[in-house]
């Protein structure tokens, strides 16, 4: 399907939105599930969209920025997972292993941008010497906008300008290797939460991963909702229990200065 030059700058509008949000990082527009979502909507097929912001969501879970290092941009990989699923008809999976190229870029450009941008601290000091919140605004809000609006520009290129291009590289690929980019793009979910774990799991959570896994591999359950809901049910519960073991903490200390002792 073809991408019309209107839907092509709506496109670009929304990654220069989502790319202030990630320099913000203020209400996480820039995720894949959200980008790719709002991209649905543009494009008019939500379903796509959803689809693909949901595995791009699952592979870019565990990517986190540390120190200088900068992970694939996941703002780019939910854009192009549904721009390259809309246009070739190309499943999710196979569009997010296609996606991985413009992730890559963006991560360059992410990295080239924030080295330029260490020019900007001289000004910046000069004018909290000065006082001058105008020209420091200014400053910020000058790298702010070259970033996102090479996110945009990427965007409206990659979307619109090139989709012909695009497709017809992707449809030039053989069966076994777009059967490839399949099974890795499915793959990748996995990588994504296995990278979650190790970053947030806690011996006092192994049970709960394991009570997961038997629910949704033994009970033969239709979707993972079921499953969700029971996750939330004792979330909640643990987190009453937590709340009722820091209110006796705080009663019983409170006892014992009454007590004077």
């Amino acid at each position: 399907m073809q991408i019309t030059l209107i839907q092509g700058i709506l496109l670009a509008l929304l990654a220069f939105i989502c790319a202030c949000d990630a320099c913000w990082e203020a209400f996480f527009w820039f995720r894949p599930i959200v980008v790719a979502f709002f991209a649905g909507i543009i494009l008019g097929d939500v379903q796509v969209g959803l689809a693909a912001g949901a595995v791009a969501e699952l592979s870019y879970l565990g990517l986190l920025t540390v120190g200088g290092t900068v992970p694939p941009d996941p703002l780019m990989a939910g854009m192009m997972t549904t721009v390259i699923a809309f246009t070739t008809g190309q499943s999710a999976e196979t569009a997010l292993g296609l996606s991985l190229p413009f992730a890559l870029l963006a991560q360059w450009v992410g990295i080239v941008c924030n080295t330029t941008f260490a020019g900007f601290l001289r000004p910046l000091d000069h004018a909290c010497e000065n006082a001058d919140t105008k020209k420091f605004t200014q400053i910020v809000l000058l790298g702010l906008v070259i970033k996102a609006g090479i996110y945009a520009l990427i965007t409206f290129l990659s979307a619109f300008a090139l989709q012909n291009q695009i497709a017809g590289f992707v449809n030039m690929f053989p069966e076994w290797l777009i059967h490839g980019f399949e099974i890795s793009g499915g793959l990748l979910p996995a990588v994504g939460l296995t990278l979650l774990l190790v970053v947030m799991l806690k011996k006092q959570n192994v049970a709960y991963l394991f009570i997961g896994f038997l629910l949704m591999t033994f009970l033969k359950l239709g979707n993972i909702l079921p499953v969700a809901i029971a996750g939330i049910a004792v979330a909640f519960i643990g987190y009453l229990n937590d709340e009722t073991i820091k209110k006796n903490a705080v009663t019983v200390g409170g006892g014992a200065d009454d007590d004077g002792i």
